[in-house]
């Protein structure tokens, strides 16, 4: 028989095992390339976040959030492929055994199997290549999400194939190396092919303990295999934790962000030109273009001192903040730190010049409420400013090209119109992807001449029907000023928020992969474990034990591994996503049942997906268990 022939037909033979090794080993190189592909959009949409989706604040957040996941992906695609080929290979000991006592030489076995070894890694990885790749095109055309601006990067595929086909050899041929120094009476021996540990002689079990005991017994004699099942296990939960909690906890905070920032529960007044320009200004959060060549300074965008006091005596009106927009140069303004070892002094920041939203705002009247990195505009404020996460980033960043080796927006000051303002505080909003900057109204009107504002929020009374509140406004500006629109800023900020939420929707699919190893992983451990005890159980079958306790006993088996894995997996998931994931994390009760809900459902589908090997294993006949 040819070197090729043999290994092929054995692995046909054992299509179970060969099968259960596949899918585990396809789906951990999938996971890792669409996460490689992912992340690679993500960064690209760092650099060029004032032309793209989302602000640079948010993408940062994806990012770290993302090669947080990677790590913990890698790390238990690392396991579960040791695990799953260490597990395939173990199982071919006592055919070692056979071969080597047949006068077979050890290099020509080896051979064979390290042959099956090649050809199942091989087809393992390239099949998880082409799954990767089919996830991140399925991502691509998602309906509402518009992350991705460039066509995947093909290099990916070999350093993935790379890393996880000499993984895989690596973890597989060690079983083999230290069979062949074995002799084939100890590799035939059932210590050696099934892990088994040394006990107690069995004894009699009460009847209503004899499920739980015979399940705890098998798993504490196999403690080789059990320890390694609950170790990839409880990654895996980790994992499913960290994805699923943290995407949850960080959609439901971010968007919150957004909604804070647009202002809830609020309205847009404005010229009907000035109105289309700023919605456009809010909506290129999700990927709508605006114009860039605005005159924001028109006078016929201005509002009269009559008219905003008109309408703060409009009884559905609960505050009006007024605030002057356009679009202008600004600078950075450099400053100084000092070594506090040496005492020299440090430069912070440099001279870039870029163009950014102004606005200017009255503190004591807005109607947004920013997350801030530092603080917004103080009551009395002359000359402080504020600065969207864009401008921080691309003005206010190190940049070792420039030789700006030290920058930091709140150590440094904005110019514009040739004042200099201090930056107190670093805001994530929604408006030009967050390149704008917030001034004081007072001192913005005096800068460019422009004395009333040019567009107003409006806080709604919150007492009042919101739609009826709308309409009644509407019609009131209507009749004052048949050119001023009055817009729904909640539907403006409800698209924003959606197409957030289905952005952080791709995070579900990182653990998809993982699960779907795990669970076959976990399958082929309990295959192990059934041909383990298949004579004990052909014994207790034949003095009179049902099918249904087999069943129970190994379904069992899997319950313990999962339960241990799971609380060990939750419970440093649950610390990694609340301690480092995420900054002032917004959870509420509906936030906790769902993750429960996501968390238990992930959990049952392994349990049953577990018993699949004990129901068949069940249905066979007593004569063909025995033999």
């Amino acid at each position: 028989m040819s070197e090729t022939a043999f290994p092929i037909n054995d692995l046909l033979r054992r299509r179970l095992q060969t099968g259960l090794t596949l899918i585990s080993l396809t789906a951990c190189v999938a996971a890792t390339l669409f996460l490689l592909l992912l992340s690679d959009q993500i960064s690209s949409g760092i650099a060029t976040s004032a032309q793209n989706t989302l602000t640079a604040g948010f993408l940062i957040i994806f990012n770290q959030f993302l090669f947080f996941v990677g790590i913990l992906v890698f790390a238990v695609g690392a396991v579960i492929v040791s695990f799953i080929v260490f597990l395939m290979m173990t199982q071919r000991t006592r055919d070692f055994g056979l071969m080597k006592a047949t006068g077979c030489p050890n290099g020509l076995i080896f051979g064979y199997f390290f042959t099956e070894l090649l050809l199942v890694t091989a087809l393992g990885c390239i099949l998880g290549i082409v799954f990767g790749f089919a996830a991140d095109y399925a991502v691509i055309n998602m309906g509402s999400f518009q992350l991705y601006q460039k066509a995947p990067n093909i290099w990916f595929a070999p350093i993935v194939f790379a890393a996880f086909f000499a993984f895989a050899l690596i973890f597989g041929a060690k079983p083999m190396f230290d069979t062949s120094r074995m002799s084939p009476v100890k590799a035939m021996s059932p210590m050696q092919y099934f892990g088994l540990n040394k006990t107690n002689k069995f004894k009699a079990l009460s009847k209503s303990r004899l499920t739980l005991n015979l399940a705890a017994r098998s798993l504490f004699r196999r403690q080789s295999a059990t320890i390694r099942i609950v170790l990839f296990l409880s990654l895996v939960f980790t994992l499913l934790t960290v994805s699923i909690a943290g995407s949850i906890i960080a959609r439901d905070t971010t968007t919150s962000w957004v909604e804070s920032a647009t202002g809830k529960d609020t309205a847009l007044i404005a010229h009907k030109d000035m109105s289309t320009q700023y919605l456009a200004l809010l909506a290129t959060f999700s990927g709508t273009n605006q114009t860039l060549d605005f005159g924001y300074l028109d006078p016929k965008f201005a509002f009269s001192a009559e008219f905003l006091q008109q309408l703060n005596t409009m009884p559905e009106v609960a505050k009006v903040d007024p605030r002057l927009v356009y679009s202008g140069s600004i600078q950075e303004v450099s400053s100084y730190t000092f070594d506090p070892e040496t005492l020299a002094t440090i430069p912070v920041g440099d001279h870039r010049e870029g163009t950014a939203l102004i606005v200017g705002v009255d503190p004591q009247k807005v109607t947004s409420k920013w997350f801030v990195d530092g603080q917004f505009l103080s009551a009395n404020a002359t000359l402080e400013a504020g600065v969207g996460d864009a401008t921080a980033q691309i003005m206010y960043s190190p940049n070792a090209d420039e030789k700006i080796g030290v920058s930091d927006p709140l150590q440094q000051g904005v110019r514009l119109q040739n004042a200099t303002f201090d930056i107190v505080g670093v805001c994530i909003d929604p408006i030009n992807n967050g390149n704008v900057v917030y001034v004081p109204l007072n001192k913005l009107e005096n800068l460019t001449a422009f004395s009333s504002p040019n567009v107003l929020i409006v806080k709604l009374d919150a007492s009042l029907n919101h739609k009826a509140a709308i309409a009644q406004l509407q019609n009131d500006i209507a009749n004052i000023d048949a050119d001023l629109t009055v817009v729904d800023l909640n539907t403006v900020s409800q698209n924003n928020m959606d197409f957030l939420g289905s952005t952080w929707s791709a995070v579900f699919m990182l653990p998809l992969f993982c699960l779907i190893a795990a669970a076959f992983s976990l399958i082929a451990f309990l295959v192990v474990a059934i041909e383990e005890q298949h004579q004990e159980f052909a014994v207790l079958r034949a003095t009179g034990m049902k099918p249904k306790t087999v069943i129970a006993i190994l379904g069992a088996q899997s319950l313990i591994v999962l339960l241990s894995s799971f609380a060990v997996g939750i419970s440093i998931g649950t610390i990694i996503t609340l301690m480092i994931l995420m900054r002032e994390p917004q959870i509420t009760t509906f936030t906790i049942l769902q993750i429960s809900g996501w968390l238990l459902s992930a959990l049952a589908v392994m349990f049953l997906v577990s018993l699949y090997p004990a129901v068949k294993f069940a249905k066979k006949s007593l004569l063909k268990i025995m033999s």
